[in-house]
Order: structure tokens, then sequence, then C-alpha cells
């Protein structure tokens, strides 16, 4: 197996490893004019030009959108006819998502200065949200829930679900993961058309306030474009993860962590951290024999090819730090005594503490969002949660002894500033009480 085997302490080290991990952030001029153009034609005409679309990439023939809407009798459907077992991983899944998720929701609160102002945020969900499901090289019913669920339980009223179906085939995991999210409405369109169609509503598709989950180049520059009309959750980029290990855990464990990333597409990234240069060596041995032996052989070794890495590092010390310079989507410390580890950890979307952590748990049942920053963006972004749900108000209720003190501080900054009718307006509240008025409508 062709993969780079790297020295965290040659002299050549930090070039190579800026070089691997360099993901080209600037756009696709190509990608962006087409993308321009499907949006301009689905703002102008709505559902004539979602259908033109869906005709052209999903090769579905429809006279109506309504045709491509999928009914929620049908999701429902799908989900009673799902087997037991594949029933019960769903709803054990979205158990354990909606009880994680639940932990973060955010509620009012508010403070009281000692002269009765009363200070405070109020939160409430986003009225209209639009998941996108991707359906390109594979379906993803857990991404329907680990976007779905902590909207449903942020208070979101109405979640609009997007989700290609080629050649008219609707994927019955993905109707079933729906049925328990609770998505409202679901369409059966993807791609730039589809985001435009949340971004801007037609005909059918009623336009979204924030629209949320991965695609593909197409689907993220779109996003890009839509941003500003709608908000959107992140500009996600190929999947990463980055495992330090002590040499502790069985190399075909790391071996098929690794390739649990890799296989997402080519262009994905797993590379391993460990000071123990036996262990790398049994890592590559593993990789090497049990390469052969995934169904997604061709696409895992074009990644660990491409972007992928086993490095020798001092000491755990430096993995750490390391790992700190990448900012992985997905941090692994596959170490005896992990947790001691985390503390140097600043940047991850998810870190996952031990040897039973396996990262493919992260991406299906644990509890936390699989949705995570990638291309370095976890130095400053964070999971999708309820939060990315809820908006917050602030709240100021000032009394008539507040009005006085703060209205002095504001009439001096706003002097300051040039701003006469600010000052005036909290000048003319320091003088007195509320002058008495009768209101419209009262005898």
């Amino acid at each position: 197996m062709n993969i780079r085997l790297l020295d965290a302490n040659a002299p050549d080290f930090d070039r190579t490893l800026a070089h691997l991990t360099a993901t080209d952030t600037a756009p696709d001029r190509a990608i962006e004019a087409r993308v321009d153009e499907i949006i301009e034609a689905v703002r102008a005409r709505g559902d004539s030009a979602l259908l033109e679309y869906t005709r052209q990439f999903d090769r579905v023939d429809a006279t109506a959108v309504g045709e491509l809407e999928i009914g929620a009798d049908e999701m429902h459907a799908a989900l009673t006819v799902l087997g037991a077992d594949d029933r019960r991983a769903l709803q054990e899944a979205a158990d354990r998502i909606r009880r994680f998720h639940e932990q973060a929701l955010a509620q009012d609160w508010q403070v009281v200065d000692p002269d009765g102002t009363t200070l405070g945020v109020r939160v409430t969900p986003i009225d209209r949200v639009g998941i996108y499901v991707p359906g390109g090289k594979a379906s993803y019913p857990s991404s329907v829930l680990m976007n779905a669920i902590p909207a449903r339980v942020a208070g979101v009223a109405q979640i609009i679900m997007v989700a290609p179906a080629p050649d008219g085939a609707r994927n019955p995991l993905v109707l079933a993961a729906a049925a328990l999210a609770g998505v409202t409405r679901a369409f059966a369109v993807g791609g730039a058309q589809a985001v435009a169609a949340l971004a801007y509503g037609t005909q059918t598709i009623p336009a979204v306030d924030k629209i949320v989950g991965p695609g593909n180049a197409y689907v993220a520059a779109a996003k890009r474009r839509v941003f500003g009309t709608v908000g959107i959750d992140m500009l996600a980029g190929p999947s990463e993860i980055l495992i330090i290990c002590d040499g502790t855990t069985d190399p075909d464990w790391i071996a098929m962590d690794l390739f649990s990333q890799a296989e997402h597409d080519e262009m994905a990234q797993a590379i391993l951290l460990t000071p123990d240069p036996a262990f790398r060596d049994a890592v590559l041995a593993a990789v090497t024999r049990l390469l052969p032996t995934m169904p997604r052989r061709q696409i895992i070794e074009t990644s660990l090819r491409n972007r992928g890495a086993l490095v020798l590092v001092r000491d755990l010390e430096q993995a750490c730090e390391i790992a700190n310079r990448i900012a992985p989507e997905h941090l692994e410390i596959s170490t005896a005594a992990a947790r001691r580890w985390i503390g140097r950890i600043r940047h991850a979307g998810a870190i996952f503490l031990g040897p039973y952590a396996s990262e493919a748990l992260g991406d299906y049942c644990a509890g936390p969002n699989h949705v995570l920053p990638t291309s370095r963006t976890a130095r400053f972004s964070s999971p999708l949660g309820v939060s990315d749900f809820q908006k917050r108000s602030s709240v100021i209720e000032i009394s008539e002894a507040g009005a006085k003190t703060l209205g002095a501080t504001a009439s001096r900054l706003a002097h300051g500033e040039g701003l006469g009718a600010h000052a005036r307006s909290a000048e003319m509240r320091m003088v007195g009480s509320v002058p008495p008025r009768t209101p419209r409508g009262q005898a």
C-alpha cells in the first residue's frame, strides 16, 4: 500500500505537513458560473426550472414539482415496512441524538439591576429550516437524523428536506429516518437547484430561513451563493480523521478507523500520529492486509495515497501540538489514560477518547452531531447543534431610575459621536416621569 511514512522531526516535516493538509478553498470558477446560472433560473422561473434540472441531472421526468414531493404517508410507510433490525438501529440512534441535544437547549434568562432595570435574552427557534441530504455515491439516513433532530429539539416548526433521487429511486432508509426525525415536508430534488428552491422558494417549495446539510461542490457553491438571503450551517470540505495512538490499541482497529474516513471520497484525509515505530509498521501491515477486503477499496486506496500519512512523533505531547495545527474534523486519542491529553487539545470538531471510541460510533449513534467543521475551521467553529436552530434577542426594560443613570452615560457618548438625536432621546427620559396619556381606544 502506497501511503506516506513521515517523521515529525525531519527537517522538511512542517512544509510536508502543510502541503498534505492544505485544501483549496478558492471557488472553482466553472462551478461558480454554472451554479449562478442554475440559481438565477430557479429564482426567475421557479418550479419549471426545477423540473428541467431534475430531468437533466437526476433523469426524472416529472410534469409538476408536486410529483417530486414525498408525502408524510410515504415517509411513515418506509418506517413501517423497515426490517426490525434496521428500525431498531434507527430508533436507538434517533433517541441518543435527541437526548444529547436536549442538554444543549438554551433558555431565556434575565438579570435585574438594583434600580429595577431588567436585562435579558429571549431565545426563539428559527421558523423554517431546509435540510439537504446527499444522494450521490451513498445514501445517508444518519445525516437526516443529525440535521433534523437538533432542529426539532430547538422547536423549529417546519423542516423541509431535499434529497436527490437519481432515476427516481427514493432510499427507504432516508425516508424512514425522515419520519423518525420529524421532517414536515420532503422533496426528491437535489443539487444547486434544490438549494436555490429552499433559499428563494418556488410555486411549490416554500422558502426557508436556514439551510443545513452536506453536499457536493455544486451544493457547497450554491450555499455560499445564497448565504445572506438565508443562513447556512457551514461550508464542509472532505472528511478528515486524525488518530493519536501510543501503540496500545490493536493495529487492525486503527487501520479500519483510517479506512472509515478514507472511504467517503478520494479527497478524504486519514492520518496517524504515533511515537512507536514498531506500531507504525504494524498499522502499515494491517492497512495492506485489510484493504483488499474493503467494498470501497479503490476510493480508500486513492484517498490514502493522495492525502494519508503514518507519522512518527517524538512523544504524545508533540502529537497534541501537531493535532492543534491540523485542527481535524475527527480526532481519536487512542491511548492509555486518554483523558489525560484532552486538556492539550484546542482545535478539533469531535474528540474520541480511548481505544473503544471509534469515529464510526460518532457518525451514527453515540449522540453528538456528526456535522463537523473541516479544513481547519475547527479553529473557530463548532459542530452542528441546537444553537444553530435557535436565535437570541436582547431584552431591555429600563426603570425610571435606570433612565436617569444610563441616560447620562448614553448622552455623553452620543455627543462624543456627534449624534445629537441619540443624545436628546436619552436626555428626555432623564427629566421626569412618563407623561400621562390615555391609550387610544380606552375611555
